[in-house]
Formats: C-alpha cells, structure tokens, sequence
C-alpha cells in the first residue's frame, strides 16, 4: 500500500502538468573588445556545431527545448540577436543553427558589463515559453569592468527562481573560472571551462547537454 501510494505521488508530481517544456535556454555570448573577429566565429560556429549534436538534437526535441541567443558586451551593449523559439523537429535545429552561422557581430570595441547583460538576459527570459525550468548561460572571457554589480544581478535571477551557469573561457591569463563561480553563477548553477576559445565547442556542447538534460542539476 505504501509503494503504491509513493508511486502515485512520484507520477503526480513528475507529470507536472502545463510545462510542454521543460527548459528555456538562453546563450549569452561575449562581443567585448576581447573578443577578436576569428574568436566571435569559434562562439557562433561552436554552439551550431552543438545544436548539429546527434544527442542532444534528441534531447531538444524530446522536451522541445526553447532557445534563444543574446550578444553583450558593455553598457547598453546587448542585443537579443535571435529570438525564442522551440525546438520541436530536426528542421527547427537545423534551421537555428544556420541563423546562428550567419549571425552577424552586434558590437565591437565596447567594455565589459557582466551585470547588465544578466538584468538585461531577465527580461528577455521573462517572455520564453511557458518552461518547467528557466536557465541562463553565459560565456566570457574576462571579468565585469563597467555597468551593474553582478552579484546585485545573481542575486535577482535566484530570486526570480533564473538559472545562470557560466562558460568561463581561459584565454587571458586570468581566473575567469573562478570569477564565474563567485560572482556571476546562481545556487545550483555550474561553470563549465573551455581552455581557449579553440576549445569553446566542446565547452558548449558539454554544457548545453547538461543544461537541457531531463534530470535536475
């Protein structure tokens, strides 16, 4: 009687009712002066690769994952380059990573504004899709240097029940890793290390299957 019972109340609630989603992800990639023109294309042609995955186009389309993609860079210096949508078929993949190939840069020359951008990937992430998680994921190689605090901004995405994980690229000389754990990423969240920007699509492919995998992390 009691495994039955226990059965039922797992079902109820791992049913969850009224998400036909289960992740709202949106990847925030760094345009910051840093950033060079060859380091901008390993971004966009890392997440495509990623997007191009054989496991996790299956995950994707299982629990129709909704994506979305923002550049930031400094003050005032975000751009929602490509907007929500879901993936419910090979199609919808294929046809986001070819827009994300052919994304152009949205800024250059600008500083870095780690604080703005999280403020500004919150209100973007509040028009996703009705989605049983919200997560916000990203990337940068270099600490905040204008704009908001970004513990101020932490602080509102977990209180707005927001994921942040970082992708911290390690490419300067300087502990961007770190800096991501004790400053930019929520409880729960994680960083994921590329060693360089050569190294981004398999940061990004690790990360974005962890990020839309159906257990909890």
């Amino acid at each position: 009687m009691r495994a039955a019972l226990f059965l039922s109340v797992f079902l109820l609630i791992a049913a969850k009712p009224g998400f036909a989603c289960t992740v709202a992800l949106l990847l925030m990639i760094d345009v910051s002066q840093s950033v060079d023109s060859g380091e901008y294309q390993l971004q966009t042609e890392g997440i495509a690769r990623a997007l191009e995955d054989g496991e996790i186009r299956d995950t994707m389309q299982r629990g129709q994952i909704a994506l979305a993609v923002m550049q930031w860079s400094g003050l005032g210096a975000q751009d929602f380059s490509i907007p929500w949508r879901q993936m419910r078929s090979a199609g919808d993949l294929d046809a986001l990573a070819t827009e994300v190939r052919a994304m152009p840069r949205s800024f250059l020359m600008s500083n870095t504004a780690v604080g703005d951008a999280i403020f500004e990937g919150l209100r973007r992430i509040e028009a996703a899709p009705n989605c049983a998680r919200k997560v916000i994921d990203i990337s940068g190689d270099g600490p905040d240097n204008a704009g908001s605090d970004p513990l101020t901004a932490r602080h509102r995405a977990e209180r707005s029940g927001v994921t942040i994980n970082g992708l911290a690229v390690e490419s300067l000389g300087l502990s961007i890793t770190n800096y991501y754990r004790s400053s930019v990423i929520t409880r729960g969240g994680f960083v994921e290390t590329a060693r360089g920007y050569r190294d981004y699509a398999r940061a990004i492919r690790t990360k974005i299957a962890r990020e839309t995998a159906q257990i909890m992390f």
